[in-house]
């Protein structure tokens, strides 16, 4: 698993992001090297005042996360968000209060050191809200799009900026419309397999070193390094494109993890202990996500490729509800009672 923590200034969220999110820099510019920092972390006290530029590493000084404290929200006095976004409903709310309880709200906001606000729906930003913004060195940005999108977009931007990446040993395919990961020890013929895959009209993600990270409660996402991007390595044949030889179609920029496939060599004489109505369905843990794994004995004359194709249409089946091993059982339960009751 990666080690190294990922960090975001908000310059580099307002450069990546401004064109998208039609975002205008209003106030606060000289906060821009502010740091915003994954939802766990929990770090010192952010440095106040008008010069922000010692913030320059996640591992030193940072801003205060507190418990509860998430990347993106509405305004929450409460559970505040790093990222602070204001709509209408919003303003009307801080706009309504009497002086002295908008002053506590607006000091309460500012208490804990939000890395940016976003007034968002083309709302006309308030005369108080961009001197707070400047005295405080908190960047603040006006858009003309919705809160709703504003939210979803930055919260899946961010989770994947932010999300644990873990390296597989494999290859990572599209077989059926999901994502599998054929896994196994060296030289078993995992690219072969692919090779064949690919053939039969499947795509390739990433081959040898695919990367997998969690990007929601129970949705690993898979991509390719971009060093291998495009590349199988067979062995007799060597390093292939296989852009170049199939074709765009025969390659998928990312998937989500649904299934993996183990290929295991049977030994002369010897049988892989699998149970023959279930077949070899077990649960592995990654990421804190459970995963399904199939084991493949590798045998002379065994269709690999018809047989992963096969296993991912099972698995679709598996995930709708049915169980083909569950309705064999159950019907001959009901043919043996039928015998006894005659």
């Amino acid at each position: 698993m990666s080690d190294t923590t990922q960090q975001l200034t908000v310059q580099e969220l307002f450069n990546i992001h401004h064109e998208k999110l039609q975002l205008t820099w209003i106030a606060g510019q000289q906060g821009g090297k502010r740091l915003i920092v994954p939802e766990e972390i929990k770090t010192g006290p952010l440095k106040t005042g008008k010069d922000d530029s010692n913030i320059s590493s996640i591992k030193q000084v940072k801003p205060d996360i507190l418990p509860g404290q998430s990347l993106v929200g509405y305004l929450n006095l409460i559970h505040p968000h790093q990222i602070q976004v204001l709509g209408e409903m919003e303003l009307n709310y801080i706009g309504g209060l009497r002086d002295i309880s908008r002053e506590d709200a607006i000091r309460q906001l500012f208490k804990h050191q939000p890395a940016c606000i976003i007034v968002s729906e083309g709302n006309t930003v308030p005369v108080f809200l961009k001197r707070r913004c400047n005295e405080n060195s908190t960047p603040l940005f006006s858009s003309d799009i919705s809160s709703i999108k504003l939210t979803d977009t930055l919260h899946y931007y961010l989770a994947n900026l932010f999300a644990d990446v873990i390296t597989m040993h494999g290859v990572f395919m599209e077989v059926n419309a999901i994502g599998v990961l054929i896994t196994g020890p060296s030289g078993i013929g995992k690219s072969e397999l692919a090779l064949e895959l690919i053939t039969r009209g499947h795509r390739l993600v990433a081959d040898d070193a695919p990367l997998f990270s969690r990007i929601a409660p129970d949705i690993i996402n898979g991509i390719c390094p971009a060093a291998l991007q495009d590349f199988l390595e067979v062995r007799g044949l060597g390093v292939i494109n296989v852009r170049e030889l199939f074709g765009d179609s025969a390659i998928k920029i990312n998937k989500y993890l649904r299934l993996i496939v183990r290929l295991e060599p049977v030994e002369k004489g010897k049988q892989l202990k699998i149970d023959r109505l279930e077949g070899s369905y077990i649960t592995v843990r990654l990421l804190d996500v459970d995963v399904p794994e199939i084991t493949f004995p590798v045998a002379p004359g065994r269709n690999l490729a018809v047989l992963l194709e096969c296993a991912a249409r099972n698995h679709m089946l598996r995930i709708s509800g049915y169980n083909a091993a569950e309705e064999f059982s159950e019907r001959q339960r009901l043919l043996v009672e039928r015998g006894e009751e005659k």
